[in-house]
């Protein structure tokens, strides 16, 4: 039986109870809920060896985008357009320094772990836990190349961005508001790099 993780620990009558996380009073009560919620329902989850696995891997290939620029070479081979493989490592260089060099200094919230959940180690970050730069870079990034691939080869492009996205809140290296956040923002920033390539005919390179 697992033994309880950070910011929980279990009541006398078999319930759980909740105490500090680094972090997670940051932004209010009803994000505090929400997080609290979400680690709840993912520690039922957690210790299932198969799942842990899992994400704890896909927490791993997405440090510095790793998945995403692979993806990227392979089908710049494949599909034989080198000027798409460049345009992509540029753009998702200028999203990891929007957000963690930008976003994430405007905010400076904790970590609820350092390196992970016990059993999940993960690489120690060294930005603000707000947003989740892997779930912003796996939206951005999965868009992209999503595009790029066609059905049904997009479809897994997508799925694999949602699974580093959650495998952050997973591993507990995130709060799961973090994550759904990145989520947002690698949207948006997805939405302007698609229309800024319509407004100069750039379309083709991206």
């Amino acid at each position: 039986m697992r033994s309880a993780p950070p910011g929980h620990e279990t009541a006398a009558d078999g319930g759980r109870a909740s105490v500090d996380v680094p972090g997670r009073h940051d932004l209010g009560p009803i994000v505090e809920r929400f997080d609290e919620a979400v680690d709840l329902a993912l520690e039922r989850l957690r210790g299932r060896p198969v799942l842990d696995r899992v994400f704890r891997t896909a927490s791993h290939v997405g440090d510095f985008s790793l998945v995403w620029h692979t993806i990227n070479v392979l089908m710049g081979i494949r599909h034989r357009r080198p000027r798409q493989v460049v345009t992509f490592a540029m753009l998702i260089g200028v999203e990891s320094l929007v957000v963690n060099q930008g976003v994430k200094r405007l905010f400076r919230r904790p970590r609820p772990t350092v390196t992970g959940e016990d059993g999940l180690r993960v690489r120690q970050p060294t930005t603000s836990s707000f947003p989740s730069g892997h779930a912003s870079a796996a939206t951005f990034a999965a868009g992209l190349l999503a595009r790029r691939a066609g059905w049904p080869l997009s479809i897994a492009i997508r799925t694999s961005a949602a699974v580093v996205g959650m495998s952050r809140a997973y591993v507990r290296i995130h709060h799961a508001s973090d994550v759904a956040a990145g989520f947002i923002t690698g949207a948006a920033l997805l939405t302007g790099t698609r229309r800024l390539a319509t407004r100069f005919g750039a379309n083709r390179m991206i």
